[in-house]
């Protein structure tokens, strides 16, 4: 018997752990085996909750990281609930290598703030997707209000101290100009950038606008060309909007409070249309190694074929997909 069960571990080597607070894709071999990644979802509009399990997927899958997958859910069913501010689960940041966050104005209570502040100060990487930028609005009297508030006039809070830039403005037209990514200027052979060129990445969503310079160490590594409509055929948008195009990825770091050093990647796409995006996965995937120092293991062109079935919601609030629970989202 002893036996038999040792075979079938080794014909089954992946394994889902999940239940109706979170999922955990683990098991799978690659170069990132032994590495821990916690993705939390939780915007209102850009359907994170589609976009960060499928990216946990691939991560895990074609790449051997294991991952597990926060969302904000309603406590009463534990179905996924991008409108209800609470998210179970934050102490798998404890043993994190490194946090992916697709968070938009969270109220978070303060003892799920806490494991998200002790990871931010730590001194680990963190990547920020789309409404990363401002993924804070707390209540005044939170402990946490003050350093992570999305507002500039509070001090500029996670937005900009941490990933490079708060919520600016729509550069883009919302809803009528896509995006499309053009790499920064001597950066064509940054790592994070391997594999993809001019073009390769493009989303509906529409261009953020940034405050130039970007803070600090700052490095654009993609620029968002503001496109005259919303298939990737339609040419750029003529005018201003693009002169000169605003960074849509960026590279930077962060000191902690522990005294150490993060790297940090940030970009303004990322809603599950743009993740239909074979370069934008690539991006995300290389930043990932990136993040986590392991440039030197990003493939000349990484592995990023969709998981499973990926039919991306429109972006639109509250068009999120009812009664959908984590446990719904194992591999099968």
């Amino acid at each position: 018997m002893k036996a038999c069960f040792a075979l079938l571990v080794l014909l089954v080597p992946a394994m889902t752990y999940a239940d109706d607070r979170w999922v955990v894709y683990d098991g799978f071999d690659g170069p990132g085996k032994g590495k821990h990644v916690v993705l939390i979802a939780g915007d209102h509009e850009y359907r994170s909750e589609e976009t960060i399990p499928q990216l946990a997927k691939i991560l895990a899958k074609h790449h051997g990281f294991k991952c597990t997958v926060l969302f904000t859910q309603d406590p009463k069913d534990s179905t996924i609930n991008p409108n209800i501010d609470n998210i179970p689960g934050l102490e798998a940041l404890k043993s994190a290598d490194l946090m992916i966050m697709f968070l938009r104005f969270r109220n978070l209570p303060d003892d799920q703030m806490g494991p998200l502040a002790d990871y931010i100060e730590s001194g680990r990487p963190i990547i920020g997707l789309r409404t990363s930028t401002h993924a804070f609005n707390l209540r005044k009297d939170s402990p946490y209000y003050a350093r992570y508030h999305w507002e500039k006039k509070v001090g500029g809070g996670f937005g900009t101290k941490v990933l490079g830039e708060t919520w600016v403005n729509h550069h883009g037209a919302h809803g009528s100009q896509a995006t499309r990514g053009i790499i920064a200027k001597e950066q064509a052979k940054h790592p994070i950038v391997r594999g993809i060129k001019d073009g390769d990445i493009f989303g509906p969503s529409d261009v953020y606008g940034v405050t130039l310079p970007l803070p600090g160490d700052s490095l654009p590594v993609v620029l968002g060309q503001v496109v005259a409509g919303m298939k990737e055929s339609d040419p750029p948008l003529e005018g201003k909007k693009n002169e000169p195009m605003m960074p849509i990825a960026w590279t930077r770091t962060y000191k902690g409070d522990a005294g150490k050093t993060a790297r940090v990647f940030t970009t303004t796409m990322g809603a599950s249309q743009d993740f239909s995006s074979e370069g934008l996965r690539r991006l995300l995937v290389n930043a990932t190694f990136w993040s986590l120092g392991m440039e030197e293991r990003i493939p000349e062109r990484a592995n990023v074929a969709i998981v499973g079935e990926y039919n991306p919601r429109p972006f639109r609030n509250d068009g999120f997909q009812k009664g959908v629970r984590p446990s719904d989202l194992q591999l099968k």
